[in-house]
This record gives structure tokens, sequence and C-alpha cells, in this order.
């Protein structure tokens, strides 16, 4: 090379030459790769889609006609045999919940084919700083609250990944200067070979094991959007959490923790004298009182002190302030819908785990609420220890609409003997399906009771997602007459 040249090379333009040509296999046709195609299509890339959806399903009909719409030519996979011509591609991007190591895709690997998912891709070739948010609870909170406070501060923010909104397709629009806000799960995480500039890990503890074939590769699926930072990077820990607070010796940047219950911690994003305050070499900084924190319950503390700790260096303490003043929550999280007959309902759809409807309970019991509860989904192999323990705290009135209500009621009777509390007191009402279980939940409430959505379970029993779960809960809500 001659002397004084400098190499400077577009990662996207990159990409674009190496997809040239290229047999790509897109895996499941859902939220994240529909957008994927659109990209790469962009490109003149040869693409077959695969989806385990028969035919003749009504969503898969809507998605292939609108490609059809579009000019966008795919062959296709479809059915319970989608993968049997998973078979000499060069690119494989699988759908997030589908696992790295399924036979299927260790086969082609082995034939040469690159296995990979649109975040990676997009974290490749991401030119923007980004933060990265993960956790068994309170990801999404957290993830909108640093959108948010980058927002107020002023930076042109690209929010997306887990939270519902894929970012490949617009990567040709996000500038170096910009800021990235990325909710990943473990799912994404579990084959991720690229971390954030900023990390934050909320908290670790047992979800998804009905995927992960144990806690342990849970725990190391989460640990990827660390392992690869830069040594310039930001990790930012949950001080009270074993599972977190274990993992900063394993930093190659900088590790900042946060504890809403340690007052103690010498640096880091702490609660003291009911403020929100960063403590650094240099001092202490109040930012907020934690009364003025608009979202209830002390869960919504911690996401806060985390999301404060992801954008200290770029945000003043006036831009976090403002976001604690004025931000009501997002949608399926606590959710109020309405107030009808002096019962004010909730929709809390994104209470997938006993752990996460434990946090939602505890914030109602903060409040003071007494409460109808609609519960149930789809186990993931979890703890339901607490549980009954938590829904005693708020209620003794239970509806039950879901495939992992009998998991509910046995630790619900167990922990009402221990309580002292006679569980043939309690008024139980077990439904098939939601309009049933929200009219059910209606005749049961009375004036000053909340009725509350927190299903401790998946939505897979009965639906596709918690989204449309927590729609379907609003329109009943909605529809009912005054």
């Amino acid at each position: 090379m001659a002397a004084g040249r400098v190499l400077v090379y577009d990662k996207l333009d990159l990409f674009r030459s190496y997809i040239k040509g290229k047999k790509i296999a897109v895996l499941g046709i859902g939220i994240s790769n529909r957008p994927l195609i659109r990209f790469l299509a962009r490109l003149g890339a040869e693409m077959t889609a695969f989806d385990k959806l028969a035919a003749d399903d009504p969503v898969l009909g809507k998605t292939r006609a609108d490609f059809e719409k579009d000019k966008i030519s795919l062959s296709w996979s479809v059915g319970p045999d989608y993968l049997s011509r998973l078979h000499g591609f060069d690119l494989v991007f699988r759908t997030p919940k589908m696992r790295h190591d399924l036979p299927e895709l260790r086969a082609e690997r082995e034939r040469g084919a690159v296995i990979t998912s649109e975040m990676e891709v997009f974290m490749e070739l991401c030119p923007a700083r980004m933060f990265g948010i993960t956790g068994s609870d309170g990801k999404t909170t957290t993830t909108t609250l640093i959108s948010l406070m980058l927002e107020q501060a002023g930076y042109t923010v690209h929010l997306g990944g887990n939270i519902g909104t894929p970012l490949l397709d617009q990567i040709e629009t996000i500038h170096a200067d910009d800021m990235v806000v990325l909710e990943l799960s473990s799912f994404q995480l579990m084959s991720m070979r690229k971390s954030p500039d900023t990390a934050v890990i909320t908290n670790i503890s047992p979800n998804h094991l009905d995927v992960h074939k144990d806690y342990q590769e849970y725990i190391d699926a989460k640990k990827n959007i660390m392992l690869y930072q830069p040594f310039y990077g930001r990790l930012v820990l949950n001080a009270a959490n074993y599972e977190t607070r274990s993992l900063a010796p394993e930093a190659r940047g900088e590790v900042v923790f946060f504890s809403r219950t340690d007052a103690r911690l010498p640096e880091g994003l702490v609660v003291e004298d009911g403020f929100l305050t960063c403590r650094n070499a240099s001092g202490s900084a109040r930012i907020v009182k934690t009364c003025d924190i608009r979202l209830p319950g002390q869960h919504n503390v911690e996401n806060y002190l985390a999301a404060a700790a992801a954008v200290w260096p770029y945000v003043t303490p006036d831009a976090i302030a403002e976001v604690a003043r004025r931000f009501g929550g997002v949608a399926h999280r606590l959710e109020l819908v309405r107030e009808l007959d002096g019962v004010r309902y909730y929709n809390s759809s994104i209470d997938t785990s006993p752990t996460r409807t434990k946090a939602a309970l505890r914030a109602l019991a903060e409040r003071k609420e007494k409460a109808v509860l609609i519960l149930g989904g789809q186990d993931k192999k979890c703890d339901y220890t607490g549980l009954g323990e938590a829904i005693l705290s708020v209620s003794r009135k239970i509806v039950y609409c879901g495939a992992n209500s009998e998991q509910i009621d046995e630790v619900l009777q167990r922990e009402a003997s221990y309580a002292g509390v006679a569980y043939d007191s309690l008024k139980i009402r077990r439904c098939q399906n939601y309009p049933d279980a929200v009219r059910e939940a209606r005749a049961l409430a009375e004036p000053g009771d909340v009725v509350v959505l927190s299903p401790a379970g998946t939505s897979y029993d009965q639906f596709r997602h918690f989204e449309e779960r927590g729609d379907l809960f609003r329109q009943l809500v909605n529809d009912l007459a005054d």
C-alpha cells in the first residue's frame, strides 16, 4: 500500500457484494423476518422462505399475497416437514426462537452454509452506537426508557429488536451519530457473536426453560450480550441479582452496577434518601425523586436505575428526570384500558412468567389495590413458588383461562394454607376462552376493584404472541356495555 494511503470500506457495500449470487434460506416468516426478506429482495437475493404453517393457513396466505403484491419473488417450503428442503444454501437466516443446533441446521452448516439471523447481521452492519438490553424481567420497559432518555437529550434514536421492530431493512437510513437501542431476548442472543457498545442485563432468573435445555444454557445465552463488547464498552449489571453480579469479572470494559436495595454501593446508580442517585469517583448526583416516577411499582424503580446507568455518559440528569415524570408505561404492561362502573381494567399480557406476574402484583399491592385476576397461559417450565402468596396479597377473586391454570392453582392452594387463608373462601372461576373470562371477571368485580389480566404464562396456548392476547383483552373490555 502506498505511503499515506488510507483504506476505507463500507460494511453495507461489502454486504451487498457478498449477497449477490448467494442462495438464501429464511426460516420462519414472522415479525422479524418479513422486513428481512424485503431488504434482501432489494439487494437482488435469491430466496426460499420456510415456515411450519400449513399452505392454507390464512396468516401465511396474507403474507404470501403481500409479497406477491410487492413483486417479491420467493420459493416456498411450508407445513410440518418444511425443513426437509433445507439443503444447498449459502446463507441461512433462522427465526429467533429456532434453536441453532437443530439437526437440519447443523447438517447445512457442515455443508458450508453460514447460519445467522436478522439481528446478527444488523449488529454487524450497524454504523451507530448500540445499546443492548436483556434480562428475565423488565427489559422492554428499560429498553423503552433508554430510547426516551436519549431522545429527550436530542439524539436521533432507532428502537427495535425483540421489542417488535426489526431494523435491518432500515440500515441505510441509520447514521454514525445516531443511537440504536435494542431489546435482545435469550433466543436472539443464543448464537450471537457480536455485542453492543453498551449492554444492560436487568436480572436473570429461570425462564424459557421450555426452549432452553437447562438454566445454564439460558444464562450462557444472556452472557453473549457482553462477551464480545469492545474494550471501551459499558456493561450495566443489577448488583442485587446474584446471576448478573457474578458476570462482572468476565466484562471486557467498564462495569456499572445499579441497586434499589443497597444504598451502600460505592459507585453506580442507587436509591438514596428517596432519590435516584448516581455515584462515581467525582461524587454523587441526585437525578429525580422516586415518588416522581410515574410508573408504579418498585420493579420500575429498578428499570429506571438500569436505564439511567446506561445513558449517563450521554444524557443530563434533567433529561432522565423529565422522562420519569411523564412516561406512563408500555402497552400490555399494567396498561389501563378503561374504567367502567367504578372498576378499572388493566392489561398486563406481557406477564408471560410467574416472576413477571409476581412483580405486577407487588405493584398492585403497593397501591393497596383489590383485584380480580385473570390468570393462565402456556407454561415455560418455570418455578411458581411465591405466586400464590402474591395472588393473595391483592385478590380473593380469580378467573383461570389458560393451559397452566392447574399449576397456578396448585401453588395457590398450598400457599393459601401457609398463609392461613381458606382456599374454599376464594371465588374461583374457570373459563375456556377470553370472552367468557372477561364476562366472569366483570361479574366478580365490585366498585373500587381492579380487573387485571396477568397470565403468568406465554400466549402460545391460544395466541401467536402476547400482543395478540393483550389486544383481544383490550377489545373485549372496550366492548363491554355501559
